[in-house]
């Protein structure tokens, strides 16, 4: 197994603000601080007080929180921390069941009733993983945090796409669609599409070329991935689609 090594001051911050950007400038989570993140991600510096906006996200947090704590890491801000929400390594693996359950009755016990309070809780011990994508699978669509359709599950999940071609603000990509196969979640076949990478011809990942795997939130390119990291979001996405579809 790899094993992640500290992370640099404020590189999961950074890597936070690249995820966190396009849901918060349409105002689905995070506080009015938009602009703020944004330049603190293009310049790729940040201080003391951004985790102070960065805890406004208050969907994410507590996740950050439990992974931090069953890794014996002391910042839920932490870049390994961040990674293994938004797109997947071993930190997930060594959060216990009851660590999850406990986190999930906290948040979400009293706000859930009868047969979808269960299925909820019952994701734990079906091996769910505090990552981003079973959020959007199997908790989102239960708690009324957004519209619960397939585009905006699509849309609101981690993805990835493979870049073909640069062309101006945006990037066109082979990225593999959500869909739904005989009444069940499934990851579709690639398809081209374009994605944004730039507002103000400034974006987080600038350097992508042709041939490059990126991460996508709500049609925004967050960073470059490497083979590793495409590899885990695309292991976790199978993984949380899978027991999602047990109470679909």
């Amino acid at each position: 197994m790899e094993v992640q090594q500290p992370s640099a001051p404020m590189a999961g911050s950074l890597r936070f603000i690249r995820y966190g950007f396009m849901p918060n400038h349409l105002r689905y989570c995070g506080g009015d601080d938009n602009r703020t993140l944004f330049e603190y991600g293009v310049e790729n510096v940040v201080d003391a007080g951004v985790n102070t906006m960065l805890r406004k996200f208050t969907g994410a947090l507590p996740y950050l929180q439990l992974i931090a704590r069953a890794n014996g890491i002391a910042d839920p801000f932490d870049d390994r921390v961040v990674e293994a929400y938004w797109i997947g390594n071993e930190l997930l693996d060594r959060v216990e069941v009851r660590q999850l359950y406990d986190s999930l009755v906290e948040r979400f016990g009293k706000q859930l009733q009868g047969r979808t309070r269960d299925w909820v809780l019952g994701k734990a011990p079906a091996g769910a993983r505090p990552h981003h994508n079973f959020h959007v699978f199997d908790v989102h669509s239960r708690v009324g945090e957004l519209e619960n359709t397939l585009e905006t599950m699509d849309n609101c999940r981690t993805s990835w796409g493979k870049v073909v071609a640069v062309e101006g603000p945006g990037l066109v990509v082979e990225r593999p669609p959500l869909v739904l196969v005989d009444g069940k979640l499934a990851v579709g076949s690639s398809q081209r599409v374009r994605v944004v990478r730039q507002v103000e011809q400034r974006g987080f990942a600038d350097s992508a070329v042709p041939g490059d795997w990126v991460s996508i939130h709500w049609r925004w390119v967050c960073e470059v991935l490497t083979p590793r990291q495409q590899a885990n979001l695309v292991r976790h996405t199978d993984h949380h689609l899978a027991i999602a579809n047990q109470t679909i």
